[in-house]
């Protein structure tokens, strides 16, 4: 994750909490959100995003230097994940909103710091990794299920259509 306030990675954590625990077990994968915060954010965050796999906190964000995780917005914003629901003025508001109402000065995380997805293991072996560029280039959910070998999940309200 970027951090605990940003709208987008609470909007992208909402729709990893739709993947089936089963659909997991089945593939033998785990899924793991890592923030870069105090774990006490970890429970609240949960309970706003309904996530319930697990989740874990570098505060120091030694995992993030480890991958090479950029800190600042890179120039292209015209990437944007389709899990992202709300516009950036709303989602903004929001953020600013849970930041207010949270501890005086509790940032959860450094503002400026990307995130990124991988699949690893077994072992240390990196299968795949994907820097994001800006607070909106979160990679496809979907692409990430798919490439560890976890079926896919339909993230649309949207009733699917089965061609027979």
């Amino acid at each position: 994750l970027q951090n605990f306030l940003c709208y987008t990675c609470k909007e992208y954590v909402e729709d990893l909490a739709k993947v089936p625990k089963v659909f997991l077990q089945e593939a033998n994968v785990r899924l793991i959100v890592i923030g870069q915060s105090s774990y006490h954010h970890i429970k609240p965050f949960c309970s706003l995003t309904g996530y319930t796999h697990e989740m874990y906190v570098d505060p120091q964000r030694e995992i993030y230097r480890t991958l090479g995780m950029k800190r600042g917005e890179g120039n292209n914003v015209s990437v944007r994940s389709p899990h992202v629901k709300s516009n950036t003025f709303l989602g903004s508001i929001r953020s600013v909103w849970r930041a207010m109402t949270g501890p005086a000065f509790d940032f959860q995380g450094d503002p400026a710091q990307q995130g990124g997805a991988l699949i690893l293991g077994p072992g240390n072996e990196v299968h795949f990794l994907h820097l994001d560029k800006n607070r909106l280039d979160h990679v496809p959910i979907n692409t990430v299920l798919q490439l560890a070998g976890v079926k896919t999940v339909n993230f649309t309200n949207k009733p699917q259509i089965i061609d027979v």
